[in-house]
Formats: structure tokens, sequence, C-alpha cells
């Protein structure tokens, strides 16, 4: 179980940052108040990305793509390791495919970050506040935004994408929350943590749009590789082939980095780009 435990500290937003110097660009901004938690009595800190037309396309709307620990999505002096470049991959799809979404992340709870992600009481993990972390995206994020940004608000049009235990707290909203979400970016999703999600899973039954994209490294121990192989069968008897897809890496480790570079071709797969 140390072994596997190691998989969720690297994110822990306590950690010291990763460089001095902010990486953002001008695109990012970070909400001055944060959101109340019902249910769990502590605030969170949101980070927009907003789509490179916003300010001058002032009758468009945009698809919303919601993500976990916000501090390492954007900006390299708020990470733990390094960070995503969210911003940067989405100002690069925006040049060569014309997509564009607005962003939002949704900073982790630091020390509480292990027990906000559980989808269920864990030994290891302590007890689970996922299911109110979700309440809180769903009934309080999610509406916040839709009310102030110029979103496409239907589920259709909203995405959920994390890592580790961000993958697998996203993993939890497709069964519990898919009315609000249709496309879902699962980055190791630290199964081990919750296995009930298997049994849970194969007795659902999901949304014909739904769209699913499994990624892991081969190099990062605990399982994750077979677990999300496993997944992937698992969900292959319930999605099209053309909506669920799988890309293991066999030389990535579980890190910031490896995330990175899977980005772009996982929000293609989402969002039919390819």
């Amino acid at each position: 179980m140390q072994r596997r435990l190691l998989l969720t500290l690297p994110l822990l937003a306590t950690a010291p940052a990763w460089a001095a110097t902010s990486t953002a660009l001008p695109s990012v901004q970070v909400l001055p108040d944060p959101l109340p938690m019902p249910g769990l009595g502590r605030s969170r800190t949101l980070r927009l990305c907003l789509p490179p037309s916003y300010a001058t396309d002032t009758t468009r709307r945009y698809p919303v793509i919601y993500m976990h620990d916000g501090q390492n999505l954007f900006d390299a002096a708020t990470s733990y390791a390094g960070e995503w470049g969210v911003d940067e991959t989405l100002a690069a799809l925006a040049q060569s495919t014309g997509f564009e979404a607005l962003v939002v992340g949704i900073d982790n709870g630091g020390a509480r970050r292990n027990t906000e992600l559980a989808p269920y009481d864990h030994p290891a993990l302590g007890r689970a506040e996922g299911p109110a972390y979700l309440e809180f995206i769903a009934r309080t994020v999610k509406p916040f935004i839709d009310a102030r940004w110029r979103t496409l608000p239907e589920r259709e049009h909203t995405a959920l994408i994390g890592s580790s235990l961000g993958g697998l707290i996203s993993h939890a909203a497709l069964l519990r929350h898919g009315d609000l979400f249709s496309r879902y970016g699962l980055f190791s999703p630290s199964y081990w943590a919750a296995p009930q999600l298997f049994e849970e899973t194969e007795a659902a039954s999901l949304p014909a749009d739904t769209r699913i994209h499994l990624y892991c490294g081969g190099r990062e121990g605990g399982g994750m590789a077979s677990g999300t192989r496993r997944m992937h069968t698992l969900l292959t008897g319930k999605m099209t082939a053309d909506a669920l897809s799988l890309n293991i890496v066999d030389a990535a480790e579980h890190n910031e980095a490896a995330w990175r570079v899977e980005l772009p071709a996982a929000l293609k797969r989402l969002f039919k780009l390819v």
C-alpha cells in the first residue's frame, strides 16, 4: 500500500512550487473570491483560461472543460513539479484546428486532496469527501461559470478531465453526474483507490453520446496500466469504438510532463477534432 500512496502525494498543493516565475499566458486569470464548498466547510479558488477569441468575438459561446488540481494546469510557479501547459495547448489547438474552449481549473485542497478526490472511504486515504466535492462542481461551480461567462452549458459541450485521483473522481462523475458532463479525460486514474468503480461501471447505462479518453504510463506502478486496461475492456462493451479511446505509453511515468504531452491528443478525441 505504501507504494500506491506515493502516486497521489506529488500533486499536493502544500508542496514547494516548481518555479518562481509565472509561465501562465495572459488568457489565464485567478478568480479573486474563492467559492464556498457546501457540506465541506471550506472554500476553493478557481482559475480560468479564456479562449483566444473571447474578448473580440463577443457573441460567441464556448464549450467548457473543467479540470481538477488547478494549481498544476497553467503555471509552473504554482505547481508542484511542472505544469500541464493547458493554456499553451488550447492556444495551439485554436490555431491549428479552430477549436476553442473555456477551461476552469479547480484548485486542489492541499492536505485534503486525497479525501476530496476519493469516491469511497479508503483505509489509506481516509473518509471519502468525493461525493461532496462532485456536488460542489455540479451545483456551485458549473452554475457560477455558466452565469458569468459565455458558455455552451449543455452536457454535450461540457468536459471533465483529471489525473491520478483527479482521473478517479472524474470517472465517478461519469456515473453520478452524467446529466452535466458528456466528455471525460481520465489520465492515470488511480483505480486501486476505488475498486468499487469497476462494479458500478459494469452496472451503469451510459448516455449514447458519452466520450471517454483513457491514458496512463507504463512505468507508473501501482497496477495503473492493468487497472486502466481492465476499465477500458469493461467500457468497450458499453460504448462505440469511436467514443472510447485508450493510450498507454510504455515509457511514461506518473507526472505532469507526461499528461501535458497526452493532452492535445485527448482533446482531439474528446471533441472529435480528428
